[in-house]
C-alpha cells in the first residue's frame, strides 16, 4: 500500500481482519476492484496521512490499540472511521472518553491527619468520623499511661480525605472530623 507517499507492506490476511473494512474490500474481494489507482510499483494509492495509518495497520495485525504519544487520538479515530474498522472506532472513542474523564477530574490530592487516642477512646473516635474521611493506618505508639490500676495503650490513627471534592471548580475544605469506611471498623 502507498499511503500518502509512504509504503506499507502487509498480508491480505491482515488487511482482511475486518471483512467490512475499506482495506478488505480493496485487496481481498473477488471480482472488480474498487477502482483505486495504483502507483508505478503496483501498490494501491491511498490519499491519506501515513502518520495515522501505522496504528490502523498494527491494530489489524494484533488487535491492540497502540498510539504513540505524539499522535492525536482524534486523528487515529478519523482514519479508523475512513477505513470503516468499527471495532477500532469503538476502542479509540473509549480511550478518548477515558482520557477526557481523567483530565476533567484533575489530579487527586489528599489531606492527611494524625489523631492520637487511647485504647478506650479508639472505638468512639472511629465511629464519629464524618465528611469523607477515610481510615488509612492505626499505629500503636507503644507507650502506656497508668490511670489508677489500669494500663491504657496509646494509638496514632492516620486518616485521609481527597481534597479534590469539587463542584464547578470550587474545592470544599475538609472539616475537622474524619470518617472511616464501614469495612475498616472491625477493630477489636
Amino acid at each position: 500500500l502507498n499511503v500518502g507517499g509512504t509504503y506499507f507492506v502487509s498480508t491480505r490476511q491482515t488487511l482482511c481482519r475486518e471483512p467490512k473494512s475499506f482495506l478488505c474490500r480493496l485487496c481481498c474481494q473477488d471480482g472488480p476492484e474498487l477502482g483505486s489507482d495504483k502507483d508505478e510499483t503496483g501498490a494501491y494509492l491511498i490519499d491519506r496521512d501515513p502518520t495515522y495509518f501505522g496504528p490502523i495497520l498494527n491494530y489489524l495485525r494484533h488487535g491492540k490499540l497502540i498510539i504513540n504519544k505524539e499522535l492525536a487520538e482524534e486523528g487515529v479515530l478519523e482514519e479508523a472511521e475512513f477505513y470503516n474498522i468499527a471495532s477500532l472506532v469503538r476502542l479509540v472513542k473509549e480511550r478518548i472518553r477515558d482520557n477526557e474523564n481523567r483530565t476533567s477530574q484533575g489530579p487527586v490530592k489528599h489531606v492527611y491527619r494524625v489523631l492520637q487516642c487511647q485504647e478506650e477512646e479508639l472505638t468512639q473516635m472511629v465511629s464519629t468520623m464524618s465528611d469523607g474521611w477515610k481510615f488509612e493506618q492505626l499505629i500503636s505508639i507503644g507507650s502506656s499511661y497508668n490511670y489508677g490500676n489500669e494500663d491504657q495503650a496509646e494509638f496514632l490513627c492516620v486518616v485521609s480525605r481527597e481534597l479534590n471534592n469539587s463542584t464547578n471548580g470550587i474545592v470544599k475544605e475538609p472539616s475537622e472530623k474524619a470518617k472511616v469506611s464501614p469495612s475498616v471498623l472491625s477493630l477489636q
